[in-house]
């Protein structure tokens, strides 16, 4: 640890991300990282479905990236509404008809989407110390040297005793509490339609006690880095989210198969009477086989909240920023309105593009 120089984890994180040079308006994700819509145009499919059986006829994509979920959407229901959101510029190739703005719209009224969003989120990062108090977590942005600073704040020390307890020192947390401000006024600008929030998490049982705070650079993992050029993430607390929001998390191949989506290959016996045909549908079982995949996408937790909500719940008015719908940073206060699958094994974890062992990088 270097002398008191530095500023809290979480600001240095979100000016990597959101900055004039943050790495979210320069970098397209999927140069970096491998995603579900990255992995597979399938992956179209559960979010249609979605829609169809809450009878939604729009489609939002928060985070939306390089568009390639909204563009495999508009190519299997052309007739559904679909817009992306995102501090990025508007994908080249996008089409026309999709939708493109900075902000989510309120009262948007259909299934706003967000895959791999949350973990971007910037949060406060915490050490317990020898003393056995929770103490923040300070960096330079420069040369990334790392430092203890003030104790927690009354409602950080409570999420943290109530979601992630400390047990020793040196250990790690990252507190939600942004996050779950962050889609809970989200929830709230869709008070008739269906959010569902999709990302790498843990639940209290598997909580990783070092942190999950992690880098990526050209689909590899990397030493955390707060120079622009780097994805900087973290896995999301998803029962402490859905305790905020409502929902039960569910994991991504529980719930793409309780959709009727299947990766089962198609017969061997169709190779010689439809050679394409069947070259096709080997193609999209090997897809969905990979969004299914234990140790990898399937571990993914999807949180589906739909409307209406529960009844308000207000989350303390903290000193911190938060972020807005686009991603962007907003200081505003944190007022959160609140709006059977549950696996609690080990995190999941974010897929390098890069070949790892194993197929992904390991948690952190």
């Amino acid at each position: 640890m270097c002398p008191a120089r530095g500023v809290p984890l979480r600001v240095a994180w979100q000016t990597a991300l959101y900055g004039p040079q943050g790495f979210y308006r320069r970098e397209v994700p999927g140069d970096h990282f491998r995603t579900s819509s990255t992995a597979s145009p399938g992956f179209a499919e559960p979010v249609i479905e979605l829609a169809r059986r809450h009878g939604l006829s729009s489609v939002w994509d928060v985070g939306a990236g390089g568009g390639e979920l909204l563009t495999a959407i508009h190519r299997r229901a052309p007739d559904l509404e679909l817009c992306g959101v995102d501090v990025r510029p508007r994908p080249v190739g996008l089409p026309p008809p999709v939708g493109w703005q900075p902000e989510l719209t309120p009262a948007c009224d259909g299934l706003v989407f967000a895959n791999e969003l949350l973990d971007n989120v910037a949060c406060d990062v915490v050490e317990l110390d020898a003393e056995g108090r929770y103490r923040s977590v300070e960096v330079d942005p420069l040369d990334g040297i790392e430092h203890l600073g003030d104790h927690v704040l009354a409602d950080q020390e409570g999420w943290l005793n109530r979601w992630w307890p400390l047990m020793e020192p040196g250990q790690r947390a990252e507190i939600g509490l942004t996050r779950e401000a962050f889609w809970a006024r989200t929830c709230a600008m869709n008070p008739n339609g269906v959010c569902v929030a999709v990302d790498y998490g843990h639940l209290a049982a598997g909580r990783p006690m070092g942190g999950s705070l992690s880098s990526y650079r050209s689909g590899t993992q990397t030493p955390v880095t707060f120079d622009g050029d780097h994805d900087i993430t973290a896995g999301v607390a998803f029962d402490a989210l859905a305790a905020v929001v409502g929902g039960v998390p569910v994991r991504q191949r529980d719930l793409l198969h309780d959709l009727g989506i299947s990766a089962a290959r198609p017969a061997l016996s169709r190779a010689a009477d439809d050679p394409r045909g069947y070259l096709r549908d080997l193609s999209a079982a090997t897809q969905t086989a990979e969004l299914m995949a234990t140790g990898g996408l399937g571990d993914f937790y999807w949180l589906v909240t739909p409307a209406p909500a529960p009844g308000p719940r207000r989350i303390r008015e903290r000193k911190s920023s938060t972020q807005s719908s686009s991603g962007q940073v907003d200081s505003t206060s944190q007022v959160a309105p609140a709006s059977a699958y549950s696996s609690a094994g080990t995190p999941s974890f974010r897929v390098a593009t890069t070949s790892q062992p194993g197929g992904a990088s390991p948690p952190r």
